[in-house]
């Protein structure tokens, strides 16, 4: 409760030893209810930047593979908080954290896929960490994300395909399963932001490969972006 509610105690509770070993040994308890407790407290204490490089991620690692649903929740929004320093990204990556990320973002409630997906776009902003997320499989659950609205989750996904779709591997893979309709559909019907991902993924797609714009071209995507322009114009009058 301290660590969430107050700030100085976050500095507190790390300047006087309560982050390693105690806390992150406490983690390897079996009992659930305790490791839920546990990871929340390291979340709250990562706000802090300084405790960020104190915090032992292999562990947290391991209760996002084998925690409680929530516990699994509350590993990948401390991983996010962590991963704000490059060098963090770097250590997630290394120690195995993105394959179980992309578990959650598979399998996991809505709140978990938004973690998730939170996690893996600051993961990915590392270039060696998208090989690691190609490898683990995150094309497809994205690809998911952009086809099932209801999520509404399409402004996560693009962003992050957008950055796995620069990596040679990446773009291959995306343009294996990618439906170009869907892709000219959010250009149509997506909200602005949308437009320009999806725009800018297309453009990324056919950068080696001109079947991809010939596509997106077959399926009116000019059109659309003409429209799109013309109203943004109209709206700036």
């Amino acid at each position: 409760m301290l660590s969430k509610e107050s700030p100085d105690s976050r500095i507190l509770i790390a300047n006087n030893g309560g982050i390693p070993p105690p806390l992150v040994y406490l983690l390897s308890y079996t009992d659930s209810e305790t490791q839920q407790h546990i990871v929340t407290a390291l979340l709250n204490l990562s706000l802090d930047e300084a405790n960020k490089r104190l915090i032992a991620i292999p562990a947290i690692i391991q209760v996002l593979r084998y925690g409680t649903e929530e516990a699994k929740e509350n590993s990948a929004a401390a991983l996010f908080s962590l991963s704000t320093l490059d060098e963090n990204k770097v250590l997630v990556g290394c120690s195995n954290g993105i394959p179980p990320l992309v578990d959650l973002l598979r399998t996991g409630t809505s709140r978990g896929e938004k973690d998730a997906a939170t996690t893996l776009f600051s993961l990915v902003l590392n270039q060696a960490n998208r090989s690691r997320a190609i490898k683990a499989g995150i094309i497809p659950p994205l690809l998911h994300l952009l086809e099932d609205k209801t999520l509404d989750m399409v402004d996560e996904a693009l962003s992050i395909l957008l950055l796995i779709a620069s990596h040679p591997e990446g773009r291959n893979e995306i343009g294996k399963m990618t439906s170009i309709q869907t892709l000219v559909e959010i250009v149509r019907d997506g909200t602005p932001k949308n437009k320009e991902c999806a725009t800018a993924l297309i453009l990324e797609l056919g950068s080696n490969n001109s079947s991809y714009l010939l596509g997106a071209l077959q399926y009116g995507v000019y059109d659309h972006l003409v429209e799109h322009r013309e109203m943004s114009g109209a709206a700036r009058r």
